[in-house]
């Protein structure tokens, strides 16, 4: 079974310091970290959203780490770069992917903010939509109100989902339980032992065909 170990605040904001320091792709110096009974807040200003994703991607590889309130801002360098030009790009950049139906998922841009809209039969699809727009010159953030359409029962997805952390060992399979509900909705209740194997158990799910929902509600155990 898997242990976290037991860190103070002080020490656990000290090694989330070190990963921040460690990640190439982020400039640690712009980003504040605050712990609390292992619940981190990131704060601080960031000039891209995929580094904001790669800050938030580092804190959740540390042990010890139970909750994360990320409140970092985007200032983007691209100053010059309107709603316009980032909708242009997005929908170009959509129309690209080849993973996606044509005319599948539209994209709509205010402040900087993408907002991706539609149906997909998979949630890899989803992902591949953000994915598409995520490193566009002047975005700020992402939000996806994509939705996808269930293709198995809910005793199909639920064993699906149990097969899934059987066969990846992320952690012990009898630690989680799983109920599928109607239109692919999945929750996952039980404990784990460290925020990145929370992490693994709820991309598995997500990957398990006809999954539309995921409510993680595994709790981290120090």
């Amino acid at each position: 079974m898997t242990t976290t170990p037991v860190r103070s605040d002080a020490t656990l904001r000290h090694l989330l310091l070190e990963e921040l320091d460690r990640e190439a792709g982020v400039d640690a110096t712009r980003i504040g970290v605050g712990v609390t009974d292992g619940a981190v807040t990131l704060a601080g200003e960031v000039t891209s959203y995929p580094q904001k994703r790669l800050a938030e991607k580092a804190v959740q590889r540390v042990p010890g780490v139970h909750a994360i309130a990320e409140q970092i801002t985007v200032r983007s360098t691209y100053a010059g770069t309107s709603d316009t030009d980032i909708a242009r790009a997005a929908n170009t950049a959509l129309g690209a992917a080849v993973d996606i139906a044509s005319d599948a998922v539209t994209a709509t841009v205010s402040d900087h903010v993408v907002t991706l809209s539609g149906e997909v039969p998979w949630h890899y699809q989803r992902e591949a939509a953000v994915r598409s727009v995520r490193h566009l010159k002047g975005v700020h953030d992402v939000r996806s109100h994509i939705t996808v359409t269930p293709v198995v029962s809910t005793i199909d997805l639920r064993q699906g989902i149990e097969d899934a952390l059987v066969r990846h060992a992320v952690v012990e399979a009898r630690r989680c339980t799983v109920t599928a509900g109607a239109d692919g909705e999945v929750t996952i209740t039980g404990t784990v032992g460290t925020w990145a194997e929370r992490r693994d158990v709820d991309v598995l799910a997500w990957a398990t065909p006809g999954v539309c929902t995921v409510h993680n509600r595994l709790r981290v155990a120090s």
